[in-house]
């Protein structure tokens, strides 16, 4: 049974943790607004925006490995980390738009 490489699953997790940290982040920001408070809001997207970067440094590693022929065995965890920050990514951009819906109806 092949297995990921000790560096490959760092960069997985790496991709897991920092995609979560986004969405839950990114959450925050969207419960802050809808009280009012959009200066956490804010903060809480720019700390979601940092954790995707910080994920997409982790792909950006596993991409680097795989471009240089250290071809990463597909898993579930691999699978899953992808889906991870491609969902972190969406919700990250769902939550600017409704953010800037409750900063409208906040303004009216």
């Amino acid at each position: 049974m092949a297995e990921m490489s000790q560096e490959q699953l760092e960069a997985a997790m790496g991709l897991i943790i920092n995609s979560g940290n986004a969405k839950s982040d990114a959450m925050e920001a969207i419960q802050a607004a809808k009280s009012g408070d959009f200066g956490l809001a804010d903060e809480k997207l720019a700390t979601a925006s940092q954790s995707l970067v910080e994920a997409h440094h982790a792909q950006t590693n596993l991409l680097k490995e795989e471009a240089s022929g250290n071809n990463m065995t597909v898993t579930l965890l691999a699978v899953h980390s992808q889906d991870h920050l491609m969902t972190s990514m969406t919700f990250n951009d769902l939550a600017k738009e409704v953010i800037d819906i409750y900063r409208r109806l906040d303004a009216e």
